[in-house]
């Protein structure tokens, strides 16, 4: 029993003695040495750009053999990939494997690590020795995006003296801010995301253009509104007649001064 080595490629022979011939062998024993690393750090740029690509870096220090080690990368509890070392020295060693990412918006504030497993092969100890890295937490900066589709194509049909609010709100990193740009250019509101009519009139009809940015990049979006009038009505009665009883109504005047005149002569004689 061997309580420790001090060497990394030992020379170990077996000598036995043939019985039948008296004669003395030997045989080379192939022995491997294993040092578990000492520190796993996962290090790379922890402020990140959408798109970009970036590269994770693990270092394992003090490892011995290399070619038994694999390192896994994870981003929470998934895993992204495997590397493994083509170094063959025996001796303790410390090694950087890279993983090259393509973050996007859905990575911001992901948590990275890294961890060393030593294979110690079929014959070794179960389980092996696993060493695990800090978890960095990553900051990706992506252009905004709104939170709502678009309402390009959308007309807002509203009637008049009715409240209208119009929302714009996006998402990005850095936090992002807003403009706003009215009909007949008229004076903008303080940047929000919300934009509130108490009571709208015609004179509010027009589109309304909310533009979003950050250093990132910009976004638009149009409103159209449309403002119905109030419905007013107006009754008027007439009086119509037709052909037939104007004819009628002649013929009664006539009939009425015929009579009085042969009435006025017979008082006459």
């Amino acid at each position: 029993m061997v309580d420790s080595f001090t060497e990394w490629n030992p020379a170990v022979s077996c000598y036995y003695t043939d019985n039948n011939t008296a004669h003395q062998c030997c045989s080379i024993l192939p022995v491997t040495v294993y040092q578990p690393p000492d520190n796993v750090s996962i290090s790379f740029d922890p402020l990140m750009v959408e798109g970009r690509q970036h590269a994770l870096q693990c270092a394992v220090h003090n490892v011995a053999p290399a070619a038994s080690l694999t390192v896994t990368f994870y981003r929470g509890r998934k895993t992204l990939a495997q590397r493994q070392s083509n170094n063959t020295d025996r001796k303790p060693v410390t090694e950087t494997f890279t993983l090259h990412i393509t973050p996007n918006k859905e990575d911001d504030g992901g948590q990275y690590r890294c961890e060393a497993k030593l294979e110690l092969g079929p014959e070794g100890p179960q389980l092996p020795p696993v060493v695990m890295s800090q978890n960095v937490t990553a900051t990706v900066h992506y252009k905004p995006q709104f939170v709502s589709p678009s309402s390009d194509l959308h007309p807002i049909t509203i009637t008049e003296g009715d409240p209208l609010q119009l929302n714009c709100s996006a998402v990005g990193n850095p936090t992002p801010s807003y403009s706003w740009m009215l009909p007949l250019g008229k004076p903008a509101p303080s940047g929000g995301s919300v934009l509130t009519i108490k009571a709208v009139t015609t004179a509010d009809e027009g589109q309304y253009t909310c533009s979003v940015s950050n250093k990132m990049g910009i976004i638009t979006v149009t409103f159209t509104v449309v403002v119905q009038g109030l419905d007013t009505t107006t009754t008027t009665t007439t009086t119509t007649t037709t052909p037939g009883q104007n004819s009628s109504t002649s013929r009664i005047l006539i009939h009425r001064f015929m009579l009085c005149f042969m009435l006025l002569f017979c008082a006459l004689v």
